[in-house]
């Protein structure tokens, strides 16, 4: 099950729910219970050789960005 970030638009809460691609169900605000929610956009991450890299790294200088040996 895919976790997803959420912002609520009545009270600017940020959180995250797992969700089933299967699942009906409406996501609500966890803090004031509000179904007007916007899906945020998420950056992914993955774990290679005991460190965490995400889809920032190059633009950081991190792996692939020329800050690694993974060339």
């Amino acid at each position: 099950m895919p976790i997803y970030e959420y912002r609520c638009r009545g009270c600017g809460e940020e959180f995250e729910k797992y969700v089933s691609s299967a699942s009906s169900t409406a996501v609500a605000c966890p803090a004031c219970a509000s179904d007007a929610i916007t899906r945020k956009l998420s950056v992914f991450g993955l774990k290679a050789g005991g460190e965490f890299l995400s889809s920032t790294a190059s633009q950081t200088g991190g792996c692939c960005g020329g800050g690694c040996s993974c060339h």
